[in-house]
């Protein structure tokens, strides 16, 4: 919804030139979502597709969207902010890997 959708787009066009099949979803507020019908929660989310969501912050709560997540589920983490989104797997090439391992 914010900085992860320019990592997610790079991701997607090295999964697509690897032959995956992909697309990136951006869902800046799950309250909006849900006041969809569900028809058209389904063409944005359609059933029976593998979901991963990339969130800088907890993945609490995207178990209702995503089958996995590439997200930060702990505290107290200090450095510059570059340093931790790589070290929290926030990288083009960890995002990759977790699509491919979902993807099989």
């Amino acid at each position: 919804t914010g900085s992860e959708v320019s990592l997610c787009v790079k991701a997607a066009e090295v999964l697509t030139a690897n032959g995956k099949k992909v697309r990136v979803v951006s869902m800046p507020s799950w309250e909006l979502f849900e006041e969809q019908s569900p028809e058209y929660k389904a063409s944005v989310l359609p059933t029976g597709v593998k979901r991963l969501a990339v969130e800088a912050a907890t993945s609490f709560g995207w178990c209702r969207y995503a089958d996995a997540t590439v997200s930060i589920d702990r505290f107290g983490a200090s450095a510059p902010g570059n340093v931790l989104m790589e070290k929290f797997g926030f990288t083009v090439e960890n995002v990759v890997a977790k699509a491919n391992a979902l993807l099989g």
